[in-house]
């Protein structure tokens, strides 16, 4: 490998020679070699990397399921690194699954073990903004109603944000089936405290059941807003949006 100098830095391939960028440094190198798309797909020696890439990319597609499904509680959520700690997640998870060949474990197989259910419980979604810490609830779920009940609240507990007026709840269900590829989101509607209202016992619960054979995850979402003249703004910042699993 050798730098580039000179008053144009080449990118592509010019004869035998490769140019291109790395770390920032125009850079050049012999052409050929390495790893090619039809070495990868047909030479024994890259059976190791086919079976990294094909769980690779299941990972990939489910972290991009659960991200859509979870637009509603992170639209407002600026973070840069949820995408590759979510595909760190599921690539753990799925490393969970025993009863696969390596080349086919799969996140669904992963997560109904007693491991890879607790890296999923684990997980923070939004650490800048941890729901269990922001929003305090004495609350309990029932996986078959759908409910998630929240009594004594204390709204003096809630951690509000500077400026901040008004805070946000809402649960949703999400629905799965990971072998047929469903991630359904079953959304409630949402609930709004001002700062300073007094409030004991609250429910939140999806509009819709989720469909029957769904595996269910419920997350509570939270989002913090500011009122002014009588509307209400949502606060970006960082630690003002967040959302965490529940059961």
């Amino acid at each position: 490998m050798a730098t580039q100098k000179g008053i144009i830095s080449l990118t592509g391939t010019l004869g035998d020679i490769n140019f291109y960028y790395r770390k920032g440094k125009a850079v050049a190198r012999k052409a050929g070699g390495g790893f090619n798309g039809k070495a990868i797909k047909t030479k024994p020696s890259m059976f190791r990397v086919r079976e990294n890439n094909s769980e690779f990319g299941h990972c990939s597609s489910v972290k991009k399921e659960f991200r859509i499904a979870l637009f509603p509680f992170l639209k407002y959520y600026k973070e840069t690194t949820l995408h590759g700690r979510m595909m760190q997640l599921f690539q753990r998870i799925k490393d969970c699954d025993s009863s696969s060949v390596r080349g086919s474990r799969e996140v669904g197989k992963g997560i109904v073990t007693s491991k890879g259910l607790q890296l999923f419980k684990e997980f923070k979604f939004t650490p800048k903004c941890d729901v269990a810490v922001v929003v305090p609830m004495n609350a309990s779920y029932d996986a078959v109603t759908c409910v998630y009940s929240v009594m004594d609240f204390d709204i003096s507990k809630v951690c509000f944000p500077k400026n901040a007026t008004h805070v946000e709840l809402q649960l949703g269900v999400l629905g799965v089936d990971f072998d047929l590829k469903i991630y359904k989101m079953f959304i409630g509607r949402t609930v709004v405290f001002e700062k300073n209202v007094v409030v004991t016992d609250f429910s939140l619960f999806p509009e819709v059941l989720p469909d029957v054979g769904l595996q269910r995850f419920a997350f509570v979402g939270v989002t913090f807003y500011q009122e002014i003249n009588g509307v209400k703004y949502v606060l970006k910042e960082d630690g003002n949006v967040g959302v965490t699993l529940v059961s």
